[in-house]
């Protein structure tokens, strides 16, 4: 499926709608580079809150580094919709537990898909608790992500809470490319691991 072409869908029905007021839309941001293209982009159409959720990342000193510069950046943009910032509970024993067993797996196997359902399953809780329209992810900017699982993964969640689950495939039309860009116009540290203990000691 191209998952660009069905955003692209729901995005003409919200313009052709010409609703005095943008929808709701939570997005789970892993950090403020992957999140300043989503932005720049889904703030024309979108009221958005950001959440920032990932117990997997390793230490916690890079968990705060991230979370400030996430917060930092919705500051700094300048963008056509409000964009709020939550920051969620960091609980790495969480992640701990739910990947026992898969610590050798390599990057991008199935450790990195039952990553990507804690953290989905947690915005798609939050969604409906917030009664937000939509929900989504800032990882499908990333090369390194498998975009079809993460959309499999956001249907399921979003079906489980009853909530509107928004495809995409942010790196597509060049979207990774402009995030590098917006990362070095705001001055964005881009790091060199996803995030957990086992995408670091692959460096």
């Amino acid at each position: 499926m191209n998952y660009q072409l069905e955003l692209d869908k729901i995005i003409n029905k919200i313009q052709a709608t010409s609703a005095d007021k943008a929808p709701r839309l939570l997005i789970h941001s892993c950090c403020g580079p992957c999140s300043s293209y989503v932005l720049e982009y889904l703030s024309n159409y979108f009221d958005i809150t950001i959440f920032y959720y990932n117990p997997n990342i390793f230490p916690e000193e890079e968990y705060n580094r991230r979370a400030k510069e996430q917060e930092d950046l919705i500051k700094t943009m300048s963008l056509k919709n409000p964009v709020s910032f939550v920051q969620g509970i960091y609980e790495p024993k969480k992640y701990y537990d739910l990947v026992r067993g898969h610590e050798n797996d390599p990057e991008g196997g199935e450790r990195c898909f039952l990553c990507y359902r804690m953290r989905l399953e947690e915005a798609a809780k939050m969604a409906k608790k917030g009664g937000y329209d939509y929900f989504t992810t800032t990882l499908t900017i990333s090369p390194h992500k498998n975009a079809d699982k993460l959309n499999e993964i956001g249907e399921e969640v979003g079906g489980l809470y009853e909530t509107a689950f928004l495809p995409s495939d942010f790196k597509k039309r060049n979207g990774y490319k402009r995030s590098i860009e917006l990362s070095k116009e705001y001055d964005l540290y881009r790091q060199d691991y996803c995030g957990c203990v086992y995408s670091r000691r692959t460096l």
